[in-house]
């Protein structure tokens, strides 16, 4: 057996150990289910509703009709269906989701990794900057940049991206202390190791369970500041989104109207979501450091 699939079965293996323990965790398969669905939704969305239901002068519907056989959620300020905008704008909030969040969480990894092998007076510089994004709330640093930059789709990820690193960054430097100190490391270094290796084959490879349990959390938190960018008039006006649909209803009055149709299927999503990248960042955690304890 060559070395290549040697390595092959291994992670392999791990995968395998990996999920039969995941399953164990009842609240981490429910997530995963609910997530797995929306996203199945989510790309079917175009087969299902489509791209037509986000037209303004073709809407099939009076404004604000309530729920009813033909519009199962109603219908929005311009006739529109509800039921289809909502399975349209999954797209919108998992896509920039996802993207924000990996943006986030490469940086923080960056910077965590880079501060954590090298120390000295670069981990000092690149801790206060650390420390000041940590300070700044990251929703207020989110809409800022979001006012000052075109409104568009990749604006929001560079925003809630650039906003929300710090916390991955100080905990990828603290696990990349603890691994440096271990023996294999100095192993690597006498051998002639230079800092690209051992950041990259070494420390990387150790932080990575840190980072994918960072991810799924971030994930979440990225869906909701999209929300609320949106429902701020900071976000795309071009595409729909949860958070679009919520801004939407607040400029249609339907919080004083009492047309909760139009702000209850957006506003349950967003919760729904989030929880379930959630339950699955839970799961992964206790998953991959049992010490957390985590319920069942």
């Amino acid at each position: 057996m060559t070395t290549s699939s040697m390595a092959w079965a291994r992670r392999r293996d791990s995968v395998t150990r990996f999920w039969r323990q995941y399953r164990t965790r009842r609240a981490g398969l429910y997530g995963l289910g609910a997530l797995a669905l929306i996203a199945l939704v989510a790309l079917a969305a175009p087969l299902l509703v489509g791209e037509d239901v986000r037209s303004v002068t073709d809407a099939p519907g009076a404004a604000l009709e309530p729920p009813s056989a033909r519009f199962p959620l109603g219908t929005d300020q311009f006739g529109r269906s509800l039921l289809g905008l909502l399975l349209w704008g999954a797209r919108v909030s998992l896509v920039v989701g996802l993207l924000a969040a990996a943006l986030s969480v490469a940086i923080g990894t960056l910077v965590g990794i880079v501060a954590g092998h090298y120390g000295g007076w670069s981990a000092i510089v690149l801790m206060r900057v650390t420390d000041w994004f940590l300070v700044m709330p990251s929703l207020v640093l989110a809409i800022v940049l979001a006012t000052v930059m075109s409104r568009s789709m990749w604006t929001v990820i560079v925003a809630i991206g650039v906003a929300s690193w710090p916390t991955t960054a100080r905990l990828v430097r603290a696990q990349t202390i603890a691994v440096e100190s271990r023996p294999y490391i100095e192993r690597a270094k006498a051998l002639g190791g230079g800092h690209g290796h051992i950041m990259s084959r070494h420390v990387l490879p150790n932080v990575m369970p840190l980072v994918l349990s960072q991810t799924t959390l971030c994930i979440s938190t990225a869906i909701l500041t999209e929300a609320t960018l949106a429902f701020l008039g900071l976000g795309d006006p071009t595409v729909v989104s949860w958070g679009g649909m919520l801004q939407d209803a607040r400029e249609a009055g339907a919080v004083s109207s009492g047309h909760w149709w139009y702000l209850a299927p957006p506003g349950i999503a967003i919760a729904v979501v989030a929880l379930s990248f959630t339950l699955c960042g839970r799961a992964i955690e206790s998953v991959l450091n049992p010490k957390l304890g985590a319920g069942r």
